[in-house]
């Protein structure tokens, strides 16, 4: 079993540091176990309306929403630095709480007299909509942080002051009362399609890896990392990365992520030799790299299922390849990094019995069985569903995973607690995804984003990358997507863009955000692990993640990458071509392959892996010949300079 250098404690304080949905408040006494009962109540609601006869959205996502609503303002202080440090609620967040429940639950009091009145709203209609409103951009500002809450009224002064928006952002605008019911009387805003998903799929794939978690998979999976590569060069970072890649199937967050896996890889790494800002980088990459990986992608996969129509097996099919180039591109530079510095793996001490890791290997039937499911095309709801069931019973095969009903009880607490982020981050992207509706707004956007390239789709991708990690900066999963999907998708969907590859796109580079600066969270959080200089920490971070950047254009340009109308083989072609370049930007970056590469082998090495990168056979050939050429000088040089050592 893995030992961790930073106890549970300082873990806690570190990820609730660059994770605002972590700095809930941890009471004691009465308060700790009214919030309890009322999250397992959470979670209990939740599997049974699955389980049972669905409601009306109407009724299921305002009770969705009271819950989110209500635990918010009880967990999570309305004053930044206080967080779990707080075990006081205070009597104006409990009436904040009971205020935001009668508010969600006001559809649910006059379901009948709501549906007949759409459109001709009452005075009281309209001063719970506008309460509604404030109240769910306050959660949003306390769990998931200010930037959606400021996007989201910006969104709102946009629809108001249409008349007086410039040149093609002009629209004919709208009333105060036409904006409250269009935002919280319809389907199409903070009721719409991101709360409905987060009160069906994504809150029960979060529920599944409570119970994954409370089994001990997670540290499982460090210690399973730790067996298949340990030992290998430059050991600690290939564990960060495989073990970085295995709990991104069940984590939701980078920085938890980071702060998790990070908490003993990063001191590791640092102790053979890696330099603190390199330490970081890996672990900061590898964790914000689980956001891409199925099957659940941070939640996001269930989102862009709903939002363009398309199977949710088939958006975790397309993002495969591109997560397995990610994670390969930050192997190879890791691996270069390791050879030039002379590092070592770990030693057979330093390392977890093979024998004892193998006999837990159990512990990821439920994941399997997920993924079985899944491909047999049974519903996601019910596909969560067999996983947790299947997590309990594969847990009882030993005494040391086997769930007690306290066990169980908490693991319902737990979803529930790390679902509210996904509540208020859904409700609030709601609000910006009415606006776009009501306004036309996106297809705006869309236009002027192509004006602005010429209509050239290079520059349409530059652009819209950067408009994804501007707004993909300091937003969780979920929000991230919704967000750059409904903003900067429907410019290269316009273009001719594949729709899964246009919103793989935005994703990736929302994603990304996490570890380029100024506000890289994922970078800044695994900084405070190794202390190294945050900043310089993104900077490496964005330099190991080369892949990440390279994928999106790859599968725009060729989506066999994604499995889009494609054979295997083209598939595979594509695959190992880009492989090819990965590691021939890698050695580039790095600077080292079998030997030091000069300012010119390493530019020569760099333009041979974009050659390999960019589709066609010319340009494959190229990158061929010119990488072929660097490995064997490379490797010639390696040859010589071991004779001379040697004689």
């Amino acid at each position: 079993m893995t030992q961790q250098t930073m106890n549970q404690q300082e873990m806690d304080q570190l990820i609730a540091k660059y994770d605002k949905e972590s700095a809930y408040r941890q009471f004691t006494g009465p308060m700790k176990w009214i919030t309890f009962v009322i999250l397992v109540l959470f979670s209990l609601y939740q599997l049974a309306s699955s389980l049972l006869i669905p409601l009306p959205p109407q009724i299921h996502r305002p009770i969705h929403l009271a819950f989110g609503l209500g635990l918010t303002y009880l967990l999570y202080s309305g004053r930044p630095g206080k967080g779990n440090n707080s075990n006081k609620v205070g009597v104006i967040n409990i009436i904040l709480s009971i205020l935001s429940i009668l508010v969600s639950l006001y559809w649910v009091f006059d379901y009948d007299g709501l549906v007949t009145r759409t459109g001709n709203y009452t005075n009281l209609d309209l001063v719970i909509g506008g309460l509604a409103i404030l109240l769910v951009l306050e959660a949003a500002r306390r769990v998931v942080g200010l930037p959606i809450a400021i996007i989201a009224v910006l969104f709102l002064l946009y629809t108001y002051f249409g008349p007086h928006m410039p040149g093609f952002l002009e629209h004919r605008g709208s009333t105060v009362s036409r904006i409250i019911g269009h935002s919280y009387y319809t389907l199409e805003g903070i009721l719409g399609t991101p709360l409905g998903v987060s009160s069906t799929f994504i809150f029960l794939f979060i529920l599944f890896g409570a119970f994954l978690e409370k089994t001990g998979v997670g540290e499982y999976f460090n210690d399973l990392s730790l067996v298949i590569a340990g030992r290998r060069i430059g050991g600690p970072a290939k564990v960060a990365i495989f073990s970085s890649a295995l709990q991104g199937t069940i984590s939701g967050s980078s920085v938890a992520n980071v702060v998790t896996s990070g908490a003993f890889t990063i001191p590791m790494m640092k102790r053979l030799g890696y330099r603190p800002e390199f330490a970081a980088a890996v672990e900061a990459s590898s964790s914000t790299g689980g956001q891409i990986m199925p099957p659940i992608m941070g939640a996001a996969a269930f989102l862009m299922s709903e939002f363009i129509g398309v199977p949710y097996f088939d958006i975790a099919k397309s993002a495969a390849l591109p997560a397995i180039l990610f994670f390969m591109g930050i192997w190879i530079m890791t691996h270069f990094e390791a050879k030039r510095l002379g590092l070592r793996g770990l030693t057979q001490e330093e390392i977890p019995s093979k024998a004892d890791v193998l006999k837990k290997i159990y512990l990821l039937l439920p994941i399997l069985i997920i993924i079985v499911v899944l491909m047999m095309n049974v519903s996601a709801e019910r596909s969560a569903i067999i996983g947790i069931v299947s997590t309990i019973v594969v847990g009882a095969f030993r005494k040391e995973t086997r769930m007690s009903l306290a066990d169980i009880l908490e693991a319902l607490a737990s979803g529930a607690r790390v679902a509210l982020g996904v509540v208020a981050a859904t409700a609030c992207a709601g609000i910006i995804v009415g606006t776009v509706t009501l306004t036309g707004i996106g297809l705006k956007l869309a236009n002027g984003l192509i004006d602005l390239a010429g209509g050239q789709i290079f520059l349409t991708l530059f652009f819209t990358m950067i408009a994804s990690l501007i707004l993909g900066m300091g937003t969780p999963t979920t929000a991230n997507y919704i967000i750059t999907s409904t903003i900067a998708a429907p410019a290269l969907v316009q273009l001719g863009v594949p729709v899964i590859a246009a919103h793989m796109f935005t994703f990736y580079f929302g994603i990304v955000a996490d570890i380029t600066p100024p506000v890289a969270l994922a970078a800044f959080a695994a900084s405070g692990i190794a202390k190294s200089k945050p900043i310089q920490t993104g900077v490496e971070s964005t330099r190991l993640s080369i892949a990440a950047f390279m994928a999106p254009y790859i599968f725009v340009i060729s989506p066999q990458l994604l499995l889009i109308d494609t054979t295997v083989g083209e598939a595979i072609w594509v695959m190992l071509t880009s492989v090819l370049g990965m590691i021939g930007m890698g050695a580039g970056l790095i600077g080292f392959w079998y030997s030091k590469l000069n300012p010119l082998e390493r530019l020569l090495a760099i333009a041979g892996g974009v050659l390999c990168v960019i589709p066609g056979l010319a340009t494959d050939i190229a990158g061929f010949v010119l990488l072929g050429a660097i490995c064997a000088l490379s490797y010639r040089k390696s040859r010589k300079l071991n004779t001379t050592t040697a004689a």
